[in-house]
């Protein structure tokens, strides 16, 4: 059935980019009809009534009209700003780090309702959860099993043997753990400990809550890290520009650690 000439939807914002001396185009992330680009008209006039309604990782209600090649933004209102979120500079960079991974690995127009939910879901997280980077983590491993990329965690990606409950390997080109009888230098390895699988798992089944229990050390951290944005990386086959933009602040001097809670894995 064709779209209605205009049309409401609630949306996330991914980003914005210039158009002219007054306009912008905006990538929408719909509820239910997945990333559409549109043009909010006048939005740079400071008298704009929609510019603040527009901004990356917001969620609102939109009246979009259908153009020739792009649709157009006639309404808007904020549903939900995620405080919390904005008035941290690291949980933003994770938002946008997120948005950026949605709007780079999404199709155009597709169904969208799963990845639409998960985003909305994980900017709640991120602007209320302490542990905000463990959110990420869940994020990259959700949005890849949507897309069809889920990495094998249960049996060795290349053999396809279940894992044993030993420290296993890391291998993107293959696609996953892989355990220690089918290493092979040509999988480029990398280290996978019992405790980081047994993590992956917990991100890949279980609600976000069970996952934030845990308290997870920053050798752990970094290794569910290092695991995961490679993987969105060979996937993307390019680099993630927000991704650099949460690692330059991770030089800044005085820069706040993250929070865990309950007991270790």
């Amino acid at each position: 059935m064709p779209r209605p000439h205009v049309y409401k939807t609630q949306a996330i914002v991914l980003r914005q980019r210039k158009l002219g001396e007054a306009d912008k185009i905006v990538t929408l992330y719909t509820a239910h009809g997945g990333k559409v680009d549109a043009v909010a008209k006048g939005v740079r006039r400071t008298k704009s009534r929609l510019a603040g309604h527009l901004e990356p990782l917001t969620l609102g209600s939109y009246l979009l009209a259908e153009g020739r090649e792009l649709d157009i933004v006639t309404q808007a209102e904020t549903v939900d700003a995620f405080p919390g979120l904005r008035d941290d500079l690291e949980r933003i960079s994770r938002g946008l780090y997120c948005a950026e991974l949605v709007e780079r690995l999404t199709p155009d127009r597709s169904e969208g309702n799963p990845i639409f939910r998960l985003l909305h879901q994980t900017l709640g997280y991120l602007s209320m959860e302490a542990n905000y980077e463990l959110a990420v983590r869940r994020f990259e491993l959700r949005l890849l099993d949507e897309l069809g990329y889920r990495p094998a965690l249960i049996n060795c990606a290349v053999c396809d043997h279940r894992l044993e409950p030993v420290d296993n390997f890391w291998s993107v080109s293959a696609g996953g753990a892989v355990c220690p009888g089918c290493a092979d230098e040509a999988l480029y390895l990398a280290p996978l400990s019992l405790n980081a699988l047994k993590m992956l798992r917990l991100l890949a089944r279980s609600p976000f809550e069970d996952a934030a229990r845990v308290r997870v050390s920053g050798g752990l951290s970094a290794e569910l890290e290092s695991c995961l944005t490679d993987y969105v990386h060979y996937v993307l086959e390019r680099d993630v520009r927000s991704a650099r933009f949460v690692e330059t602040l991770r030089t800044l001097p005085g820069r706040i650690e993250s929070r865990s809670a309950a007991s270790d894995v």
